[in-house]
């Protein structure tokens, strides 16, 4: 049965939301904030994705009557409740580093401010969101650098759940990825898709070279054939004889890819196909892509390792009160949490960078409000009133990301593990 965005929650912040309209706090204004404590383990930055999804989910995020008569039969709320939740619409604010931008420990990636049960709702449809389309995007930007200029192809659809498959095939995209294989992420978003040929269809026919006819029959010899469903070197001959020297492409997809790609560079050149491509895919992921370097690859399809953030499948970011006002229009008082390794900071935060000759140097925020000079803010107005007023296409995210991952110093843009390259600290405290 389909639901509103309002169901993509936990059931406790209905408990909370029954309990603040109960007690009269419903309406108090509140700041909350999401960022991450720390970077997954050896990342040296991570990249914000997932805010475009989260525009559109937050302007669909309500309840029907259907199912707030649901909530109110299993005493999810009470009658006072389920009476505001009825009429709910998000009425509130919301700041964030714009999507494809990067981010460290402590940066102030998004805020809310509205009033504390509308507030207090978003916490586990942010998190879903911005958690995962991170941890993909993330590793997708690793993966990016280790490639360098050769192109990468997302198709780790069949290794995750069908929505996550669309989620991920788009914030791969924005990191840089090429191309996906999922379909329905270029009807959604746009992305670029591709996909030829799996070797069930190799072995549907009664011969290689049948299966490599039929193929270029319909795709034409730019077309990319898959050569290692029995023997990589006869494919190839197969391969250049049924399509030409003008064969657009080969893709390896088992053995030792480095090996076996430098073999097929060696005959593809003594077959005349000079120009055809190579396509390595079989588990990749920025470590394999990186010891590739040398190998003559043109080009990666990755899936598994993409769609599982490559060994961290969420980007550990928390959704934290820092404000809370004790009347409905009152002024705003920090609070924070002390818990034992999970301390926040309290109050609203305004997060700034500086860069030297074109290099992200440091970054920090303030709690005042103040201006800073010779520094640039971080986040900008995503939503006002409720009202979307921040909507950058996927490609001005893409760029965006680009250009983040080029502010970084050389030593940050490499796969090898190290500790965050910066990390965000309270106002005359930068990284």
């Amino acid at each position: 049965m389909p639901v509103s965005a309002g169901l993509l929650t936990d059931r406790y912040e209905l408990t909370m939301l029954t309990a603040f309209v109960r007690d009269g706090t419903v309406e108090h204004p509140a700041v909350f904030e999401v960022f991450a404590r720390r970077l997954p383990e050896g990342r040296r930055f991570g990249v914000v994705a997932g805010l475009g999804r989260l525009r559109e989910l937050l302007a669909d995020f309500r309840f029907t009557a259907e199912e707030v008569a649901w909530l109110r039969a299993r005493d999810v709320v009470d009658d006072a409740t389920a009476r505001w939740l009825a009429g709910f619409r998000f009425t509130g604010d919301v700041d964030a580093y714009p999507e494809g931008e990067l981010y460290f420990p402590g940066s102030p990636v998004l805020t809310v401010r509205g009033t504390l049960g509308e507030c207090v709702m978003l916490e586990t449809l942010v998190l879903s969101v911005l958690n995962h389309d991170s941890a993909v995007a993330g590793a997708a930007a690793r993966m990016v650098l280790a490639a360098g200029d050769r192109p990468l192809v997302e198709m780790g659809s069949r290794r995750t759940h069908e929505d996550a498959a669309v989620a991920a095939a788009r914030a791969a995209y924005l990191a840089g990825f090429a191309s996906t294989s999922n379909l329905a992420a270029g009807l959604r978003y746009g992305v670029p898709t591709v996909g030829t040929a799996a070797h069930a269809f190799t072995l549907a026919h009664a011969t290689e070279r049948d299966a490599f006819a039929s193929q270029v029959a319909v795709q034409g010899k730019d077309t990319t054939l898959l050569v290692d469903t029995y023997d990589v070197a006869e494919g190839i001959r197969t391969a250049v004889e049924v399509a030409g020297p003008g064969l657009g492409a080969v893709r390896i997809d088992s053995g030792d890819l480095a090996e076996t790609a430098s073999a097929a560079r060696a005959l593809l050149d003594e077959l005349g196909a000079r120009e055809t491509r190579i396509i390595a895919t079989s588990d990749l992921d920025e470590f394999v892509i990186t010891a590739l370097a040398d190998a003559p690859i043109d080009g990666y399809g990755v899936g598994t390792r993409l769609v599982t953030g490559s060994g961290h499948p969420t980007a550990g970011m928390v959704y934290k009160l820092v404000a809370v006002g004790s009347s409905p229009g009152g002024p705003l008082r920090p609070v924070a949490k002390k818990s034992h390794d999970k301390v926040s900071v309290g109050g609203a935060k305004t997060a700034w960078r500086r860069a030297v000759d074109g290099v992200l140097a440091a970054e920090w925020y303030r709690v005042d409000g103040r201006e800073e000079p010779d520094a640039r803010p971080v986040q900008v107005p995503v939503v006002r009133g409720g009202a979307v007023v921040h909507a950058p296409t996927l490609e001005e995210v893409r760029a965006t990301c680009r250009a983040a991952l080029a502010g970084l110093p050389p030593g940050a843009r490499t796969v090898a593990a190290g500790p965050a390259y910066l990390t965000a600290g309270l106002e005359g405290e930068p990284s």
